[in-house]
């Protein structure tokens, strides 16, 4: 059986290979073969191999199937934003645990580093690829001519971008259809009555901010309105000094669709302490999804997204990549509309 630390208490150690040989009555190399579903081991031997494994509780060691697979085990993830930002935005957490979902149930881990500009995120990249510290990368946040496809390819490495990039990629993509959720979420406010609406958006340096605020205008235009847009960088702080100078202009808004639901969040709590009734005097509307959005008072009007999909489906795709060399492209369900008590008619002049 496994060997045993003598101390105050006995503390078993994992099973190993040797210990799986000996249940078995075969041999080490028979055992390795079994375990990593190679070829050269009789059906009945490979089913004793594995019944004695899962008697012992044995695991694989990630670090020593890294030493004979060239793997590691591990997916990549570099995020170039200010941490507040992501410490305020409860998408990458959600994304997060979507991921860590599909990577636990392989005995896989997710590296994570938090980068503050493009040079530092590079040396990221190389870092991680030259040190074998992964295996590939989950690319978020896709911005304009996006050097990092060309930088990651260069590398020789594999990755999934959450979105379709603008330049030309070997990847595989994960996308969901946001256009026709905003153009839902402009309609649902136009047949409640509202003719100035302005959309504080995110930052328009990455893709999934210009899209959103480039097909709010679209809605706008075939409506005969004026598309009224305030740019930030995604961060509650930006939303809240948006609102502030939108409740200032000459012609105010009496509804205001936000880039994120933290932005929106941050715009309702600007109104409140104007002595505003949300949704009486403004309505208010966000475009993630967030869970939050449903505790906050009013409950906020926005589109379904659902993060946590987002990572299942992005790791899902990577691992398939990774080991079989290949991955089809995955398009998420649509953002729908799902509209709370932060809509209503706009008040009577």
């Amino acid at each position: 059986m496994a060997e045993t630390i003598e101390g105050d208490d006995e503390v078993a150690l994992q099973p190993t290979i040797n210990d799986v040989a000996r249940a078995a009555g075969v041999s080490k190399g028979l055992v390795s073969l079994a375990l990593n579903d190679r070829a050269g081991v009789a059906p009945d031997t490979r089913a004793r191999i594995l019944e004695a494994a899962e008697e012992l509780g044995w695991h694989p060691n990630p670090s020593a199937r890294g030493l004979t697979s060239r793997r590691a085990y591990a997916l990549g993830l570099i995020v170039r934003r200010d941490p507040s930002i992501i410490e305020a935005d409860p998408f990458f957490s959600a994304f997060i645990a979507g991921v860590e979902t599909v990577l636990a149930d392989r005995g896989q881990v997710l590296v994570l580093s938090v980068v503050p500009d493009v040079e530092s995120e590079a040396k990221a990249y190389t870092r991680l690829a030259h040190d074998k510290r992964v295996d590939g990368f989950l690319i978020t946040d896709l911005l304009a001519d996006d050097h990092r496809i060309h930088l990651i390819e260069g590398l020789g490495m594999h990755a999934v971008t959450l979105g379709e990039p603008n330049v030309d990629s070997t990847f595989p993509v994960v996308t969901r259809d946001y256009d026709k959720g905003i153009a839902a979420l402009a309609d649902h406010l136009m047949e409640l009555g509202h003719r100035r609406i302005a959309h504080v958006s995110g930052d328009e340096r990455m893709l999934h901010g210009r899209l959103r605020r480039e097909q709010f205008e679209r809605s706008m235009s075939d409506a005969g309105l004026q598309a009224v847009v305030v740019p930030t960088d995604f961060s509650p702080e930006q939303g809240a000094a948006a609102t502030e100078a939108l409740l200032d202009s000459a012609e105010p808004p009496t509804a205001i669709i936000y880039g994120n639901d933290p932005m929106a969040i941050a715009g309702m709590s600007v109104a409140h302490r104007r002595g505003l009734r949300v949704p009486g005097d403004l309505s208010v509307t966000g475009l993630d999804g967030s869970q939050i959005g449903t505790y906050v008072y009013p409950s906020l009007t926005t589109l379904r997204n659902d993060p946590t999909e987002w990572g299942l489906a992005a790791a899902s795709s990577l691992l398939r990549l990774i080991e079989e060399g290949a991955s089809d492209d995955v398009a998420l369900p649509p953002a729908e509309l799902v509209v709370r008590a932060s809509t209503a008619p706009p008040a009577r002049p």
